[in-house]
């Protein structure tokens, strides 16, 4: 198989966050495909100093301000993306808010949520989508969870003093599944492909009976670092997987295989 179907050379992705544990990494590694990379969320000054970070390192990455809740935020982004780059070719849907912190957080943060993390990320599907299906061309990788795909496991939290883990967070990465779906559906006559990719949990120091019990669930018996989600986003991204679509990927390391 041509390497030219990996590609993304010349290619303009948009990915939400960037600076996050998540986004860090993938910033990093779409950054070096030669793609032209957008970065965009409500702190343009942490994404600012990625994009400086990676512009010296020779790539072209730019930052963006977005209140992924806020429909005007939306449609302000849009129109200067356009604008500037024309439609896109990717769009990478890695934003999350998270202002529940446990199973008796308040009923308006649970609202608050959903505005950011059910109804934002229908909105850049609808806008973004919309101009790359009137372009006949485009991938959209949603960024899930396997928390959406699985109970909580409570198991693994026994005396660590982590916290409670929150339901808005099983409920809209659980959304986001069937919503990706939608969007392939509706897209998908127009070559737009919509994929969910779903990480298991990312190393952040967490305490070490956490770790253990974590690491002992998943085949591979590790968490996953930064450097682990990108090589399937380019994937899903590039022209190897353009008879994919509507589907969920779980990247764990077998934790939901088990």
């Amino acid at each position: 198989m041509s390497a030219v179907l990996f590609s993304l050379q010349d290619k303009t992705i948009l990915l939400t966050g960037g600076a996050g544990l998540y986004g860090r990494g993938l910033a990093a590694m779409l950054a070096q495909t030669g793609a032209t990379i957008i970065l965009a969320a409500r702190d343009v000054v942490k994404l600012q100093f990625v994009a400086d970070e990676e512009t010296a390192k020779g790539h072209r990455v730019f930052a963006e301000s977005l209140d992924q809740g806020d429909e005007a935020s939306v449609l302000a982004l849009h129109e200067r993306v356009t604008a500037k780059f024309g439609a896109l070719d990717g769009l990478v849907n890695n934003a999350v808010l998270r202002p529940m912190k446990g199973a008796n957080g308040a009923a308006e943060q649970f609202a608050e949520s959903m505005r950011v993390n059910a109804t934002g990320i229908m909105l850049m599907h609808r806008h973004f989508g919309k101009t790359m299906a009137e372009a006949g061309r485009g991938s959209i990788v949603n960024i899930g969870s396997i928390q959406g795909m699985i109970g909580p496991s409570y198991e693994l939290y026994t005396g660590t003093n982590m916290g409670d883990m929150p339901p808005d967070y099983f409920f809209h990465k659980g959304g986001m599944l069937n919503l990706t779906r939608f969007y392939a559906a509706l897209y998908g006559p127009k070559s737009v492909r919509v994929n969910c990719l779903s990480p298991g949990g990312f190393f952040n120091n967490q305490p070490e009976p956490f770790l253990q019990r974590y690491c002992e669930h998943t085949m591979l018996n590790r968490m996953a670092d930064d450097s682990d989600l990108g090589g399937s986003v380019i994937f899903l991204l590039s022209d190897a997987s353009r008879y994919i679509t509507g589907v969920n990927l779980p990247v764990d390391g077998g934790y939901t295989a088990k």
